[in-house]
């Protein structure tokens, strides 16, 4: 299984909390005006890479705290991207993923992968990027629409519960 990779920060600290190997997947339906990423919302171009190798790559640096899945719409490859996140949480490690979705559309999902993927996510940056919303100084994320969702515990909750920094 394979992934169209835009990029790869292999290590990053403004992509989730703690040391992070951050994939930035190419191709994004939102086209959010002033995005950070604008390169990478044509579906054409990119890398395609096999999981295995993406994987390899994370586990050779021991000090990652996770992977950071961005774009690009990580929820249009749903599909490996799950498979990816399984893999690092079956090393231990955690996973954010970025979002122009919020997180009530994509658990009202009937897309079993987009299920999947949501599930193998601890930390959610969600909701489309808004220039007119534009704060630098927010964490993680870029327009204060977008919110830190704490997975595990919404989907238990039936609602977005927020993220608190530990």
């Amino acid at each position: 299984m394979q992934v169209n990779v835009a990029g790869i920060v292999p290590e990053s600290i403004v992509d989730g909390p703690g040391f992070r190997y951050a994939v930035f997947v190419q191709g994004c339906p939102h086209g959010c005006p002033g995005c950070h990423n604008p390169e990478t919302h044509s579906f054409e171009g990119g890398t395609p890479m096999a999981l295995e190798e993406l994987f390899q790559q994370f586990q050779r640096n021991p000090m990652l705290k996770g992977i950071t899945l961005s774009g690009g719409e990580p929820f249009c490859q749903a599909e490996a991207l799950a498979r990816l996140a399984e893999m690092v949480h079956g090393a231990g490690k955690d996973v954010v993923t970025y979002t122009g979705y919020t997180f009530e559309e994509l658990s009202v999902s009937q897309g079993s992968h987009i299920t999947a993927l949501l599930r193998e996510t601890d930390l959610l940056v969600d909701g489309p990027y808004l220039e007119a919303q534009r704060n630098i100084d927010l964490l993680f994320r870029g327009s204060e629409n977008q919110r830190l969702i704490d997975v595990k515990r919404s989907l238990a909750a039936g609602r977005a519960v927020l993220w608190e920094q530990q």
